[in-house]
């Protein structure tokens, strides 16, 4: 009897590992390639906006390191609340996104590393023409080609806010440098708050790719103790029973945990840190202590609270 229990139970885990690893592959595939697909993009029209037109060079490096982290945090936070929505133990839970996140960084990160240089995939691109009276503006300046846009010296007339027009008919200044032209005026109006996040995501990539290239062993202890603070964060999937809010809740979170990831890998709080601490922590591993530490404090909490809550229950039953 106590056997066929302990074949339906496995057989119930490995049913939910399963699901937690289908769900998890196909979520960050899916963000993976969003987020990659967003920052060519982005790139691209940033390239567009410079006459004359400069090479991305490494943009398409860039733009899958950037995918990555953002990949990460979206999948380990949809894969949390959907293993809340369904039920599942929540250890089980935990224990299979840390380690099904841990793979996928791993093996992602190293998969974009051993690409090499990605700088063929992008040609140049082919400068913008424009006829005679093109016109281009930034931070309300203003810059009148009189000839067309292919012609990098061609004279122009430039507005300066305050400032009469001025006419150069060799844009050449000082120390025979080139007066730079500004960017095509397509708007800038991205919201602070999406623009902090691609900031502090551009920053996590680079840290993951900067201690992939020094040393594997700071690499895997940054992943898997980011990936650690998140996984543990499950129990805000069920502080109520609005999925859909957990998740909202979680997100807000998430994006607390970027922002101090970013917080804590700045040189001076890494001084501040490792000043307190007397040395015994390598700089290297401070940032890493500090999300182990969170995380294990925060699934502490949550086994506790769990098992606080059916003593309760079967007090009162």
């Amino acid at each position: 009897m106590q056997e066929d229990v302990y074949h339906v139970t496995l057989f119930v885990k490995m049913k939910i590992i399963a699901r937690l690893t289908l769900f998890f592959s196909l979520s960050f595939f899916a963000f993976f390639l969003a987020a990659i697909l967003l920052e060519y993009m982005s790139a691209l029209i940033a390239l567009i906006r410079i006459i004359p037109a400069t090479v991305m060079g490494a943009e398409a490096e860039k733009a899958f390191w950037v995918a990555l982290p953002a990949a990460l945090y979206l999948s380990i936070l949809v894969t949390l609340s959907y293993s809340a929505r369904k039920g599942f133990s929540i250890k089980l839970s935990i224990i299979c996104i840390a380690f099904l996140a841990c793979i996928f960084t791993v093996g992602f990160s190293l998969g974009i590393d051993r690409t090499g240089t990605l700088e063929p995939i992008f040609k140049r691109a082919i400068a913008i023409e424009a006829e005679p009276g093109l016109i281009l503006s930034q931070s309300r300046t203003r810059i009148v080609l009189l000839k067309e846009s292919s012609d990098v010296f061609g004279p122009r007339l430039v507005s300066i806010p305050g400032q009469p027009f001025v006419y150069q008919e060799l844009p050449i200044g000082p120390n025979n440098s080139i007066l730079a032209l500004p960017a095509l005026s397509f708007g800038s109006d991205t919201p602070w708050f999406i623009t902090s996040i691609a900031i502090d995501l551009s920053l996590s990539a680079r840290e993951l790719k900067a201690r992939l290239e020094s040393n594997y062993l700071y690499f895997a202890a940054y992943a898997f103790s980011m990936i650690l603070l998140l996984s543990s964060m499950r129990f805000l999937m069920e502080l109520s029973q609005w999925p859909l809010a957990n998740m909202f809740l979680g997100a807000l979170v998430f994006r607390g945990i970027l922002a101090l990831e970013t917080f804590l890998n700045t040189a001076e709080i890494n001084a501040m840190i490792g000043s307190f601490l007397g040395g015994r922590i390598p700089p290297a591993l401070l940032t890493p202590a500090a999300f182990v530490a969170l995380g294990i404090l925060i699934i502490l909490y949550t086994l506790l609270s769990r098992l606080a809550r059916r003593e309760r229950s079967d007090e009162d039953g």
